[in-house]
């Protein structure tokens, strides 16, 4: 069982599978001024996302970070690396290679057009490479779970309802082995979440940190599964 974030009106008992990469393009470097015209990293890394614009299935989705310079270098210059990190997510493992290799094929793309551009290919060329920075598979529990069922009885005890969720948790590695698990809320509230608004407000936790205990009461065999 794994607890994220606040609330009780959920339950994740889905997996959603995600990819995070990090592409790299470097060259020369030089002057904004006497060197352009020069192969440009940024100028080609600026335009990757065009990879996010193929057809998809599987309702993906994506996030991007884009930082010309790796020490936040700013100023009159042409970079000599350009960084961009990609998310990826997807309810189809299949889908996450298809968009990997469209990110692929694309930078490499970019490449060849700004070394056939440049009006200055004396000083350098670009190099430039992708790698996988982390990988959550996907996986789904059963609905007749007993995990669930359990759940599903200490929701009954505290009064509460619940709806099932697909995301990308902790529980995703025991799900994707075929191990049941579920992640939900510990009660409270709370929204803005990943921003700098992000907040959390405990009144009301008392009902999901008695749901959590209910839960593996349930599950362990110490307390009935249906409430009285």
């Amino acid at each position: 069982m794994v607890l994220d974030g606040s609330g009780t009106d959920h339950v994740t008992t889905k997996a959603l599978a995600s990819r995070r990469l990090e592409a790299l393009i470097t060259g020369p470097g030089g002057h904004s001024w006497s060197d352009f015209g020069m192969p440009n990293p940024s100028t080609r890394l600026s335009a990757a996302p065009c990879a996010s614009s193929h057809e998809s299935s599987g309702q993906p989705s994506h996030n991007i970070q884009h930082r010309p310079d790796r020490r936040g270098h700013v100023g009159e210059f042409c970079s000599h690396e350009a960084r961009l990190k990609v998310d990826i997510r997807s309810e189809s493992e299949d889908e996450l290679t298809r968009l990997e290799s469209a990110l692929r094929e694309c930078i490499a793309a970019g490449v060849r057009d700004e070394m056939d551009s440049a009006r200055d290919r004396s000083k350098g060329k670009l190099e430039w490479k992708v790698e996988l920075l982390g990988s959550r598979p996907g996986g789904e529990m059963a609905a007749d779970s007993p995990l669930l069922a359990a759940l599903r009885a200490a929701d009954e005890v505290v009064g509460n309802q619940s709806r099932i969720e697909r995301s990308s948790t902790d529980a995703n590695i025991p799900l994707s082995l075929g191990i049941d698990a579920i992640s939900i809320g510990a009660g409270g509230s709370g929204g803005g979440a990943h921003s700098l608004q992000e907040w959390y407000d405990s009144a009301g936790r008392e009902a999901g940190l008695k749901r959590v205990l209910l839960t593996i009461l349930g599950i362990s065999g110490v307390a009935e599964e249906k409430s009285r």
